[in-house]
């Protein structure tokens, strides 16, 4: 078979003609260019060019020297002095990662407000830290802040965290791990009273007459609606006792969005457990650089080898589906079924879009969850929960929580250091490698998010 002449072949240093008479080839800024080199053997023209992943050749037929150079990059990084253009902005192809602007330009977290954290359902928080009627906390979404409470007839409501009379915040920031209690939610403002369904319930004197107002008579004065004046609800559903919520008018399903990740978390015991302890992180990069650290583990073998030590990465699988995928890690060794709160032999995690995920190392009969929430566009907040079923924590629970927090340290360092790389703008665009399809995953659903 005839090879096609303008292909870009990878070829090892030792392959290649040895002689060649070679001419270094410059940038109009005079700087070599990845070590390129363009040469002639038997009146064929090739190009060659060295990078960290090895030495490509380019035979040149009619095509102009920076048309081969091109062809080159199509197989490489897209660096931004070169003035290449991004490899594609649909994503289409496996091997390329969301372009670099997406993590680094301030604006676009004004967008990911708008079209991924209003519109997709996100995590709020567990039922089994409400259990009681009028129990609450609040949990900030994209730039709203929300009241999540467990009403009169036990049923778990969100509203905006905003007055109906003139916007004030009613409720102080409450954590979840450290929930208020309230038969009815009272602005501090003007003390306007909402009860737990949201609905106005009473107002003060001042609002039901017109003393202080010389142009309106008393009898003018119209009572304030209860239903009309409201306070403003947000889609809530659950899976088991997990609790999403949804900012947009008209959300997909949460069933839609979570797919079989919901039927695979409904079928454990999930709200048998308590929470047992927080541990919340303040990290300098932008939110997406941690989430697409999370979702592969090309990185593991250098940077987490005490964990891996019990982990055979070479029998392990990253299953991907549409807006969630899942980390399965088969043990090194069997452990027994009652350390594990699933039934496979393996560690699994789950990551579901946007930004959430559910830890399960099977080590233990517990789980964790993260939070991972954007500050700005260089920092994010990382806020890891943990759930056992006792309140008093055997010694593999607590290695489970030490485990969970090396790992976390350990992937902090190298996303800040990514994002130290990332952030001078240097670079246009990465390249993924095959088994971080879970990665490409992830950028493909923001930039369909930005496009929808």
């Amino acid at each position: 078979m005839r090879a096609d002449p303008t292909a870009v072949v990878r070829s090892s240093a030792s392959r290649l003609p040895e002689a060649i008479g070679v001419g270094r080839i410059f940038r109009e800024t005079e700087k070599p260019l990845f070590g390129l080199f363009f040469g002639t053997v038997a009146n064929i023209q090739i190009l060659i060019a060295r990078s960290s992943g090895g030495i490509y050749t380019h035979v040149v037929r009619k095509a102009s020297v920076f048309q081969s150079v091109r062809c080159v990059f199509r197989c490489m990084t897209e660096w931004r002095e070169s003035g290449t253009q991004t490899v594609s902005e649909d994503l289409t192809d496996e091997a390329n990662a969301l372009p670099a602007e997406y993590f680094t330009d301030p604006g676009v977290l004004e967008m990911e407000n708008d079209k991924v954290f209003g519109q997709y359902w996100v995590y709020a928080g567990h039922a089994n830290c409400i259990e009681t009627p009028g129990e609450l906390f609040t949990r900030t979404v994209g730039d709203r802040q929300l009241i999540i409470l467990r009403d009169h007839d036990g049923e778990i409501r969100a509203f905006d965290n905003v007055c109906a009379h003139r916007g004030s915040k009613i409720v102080e920031d409450t954590p979840m791990t450290d929930p208020a209690s309230a038969k009815r939610l009272r602005c501090p403002y003007h003390l306007w009273t909402f009860d737990l369904d949201g609905e106005l319930k009473s107002t003060p004197e001042s609002f039901e007459d017109a003393r202080m107002n010389p142009d309106l008579h008393d009898e003018s004065v119209t009572g304030f609606d209860a239903e009309a004046n409201a306070l403003n609800s947000v889609h809530v559903d659950r899976i088991g006792p997990l609790i999403f919520v949804n900012l947009s008018d008209d959300p997909m399903p949460l069933a839609e969005q979570a797919g079989v990740m919901k039927d695979r978390l409904e079928a454990l015991p999930l709200g048998e457990y308590q929470h047992a302890t927080r541990i919340v992180s303040e990290v300098e990069c932008n939110w997406k650089v941690f989430s697409s650290n999370y979702s592969e583990c090309d990185h593991c073998q250098a940077n987490h080898q005490d964990w891996i030590k019990g982990i055979s990465l070479n029998e392990s699988e990253l299953e991907v589906n549409d807006y969630h995928w899942v980390l399965h890690y088969t043990h090194a060794q069997d452990v027994d079924d009652e350390m594990r709160i699933h039934d496979e032999h393996e560690a699994q995690f789950h990551y579901l879009w946007p930004n959430m995920t559910v830890n399960m190392y099977g080590t233990a009969d517990g789980y964790g969850t993260y939070i991972v929430d954007p500050i700005d566009v260089d920092r994010f907040q990382l806020i890891a929960d943990y759930y056992f079923r006792g309140s008093k924590l055997s010694d593999e629970e607590r290695e489970f929580i030490r485990t969970s927090r090396q790992l976390q340290e350990e992937d902090f360092e190298l996303v800040e250091r990514q994002w130290d790389g990332l952030k001078t703008g240097a670079l246009a665009q990465a390249q993924l490698g095959p088994n971080e399809h879970t990665v490409h995953r992830f950028h493909q659903l923001a930039q369909e998010a930005y496009n929808s």
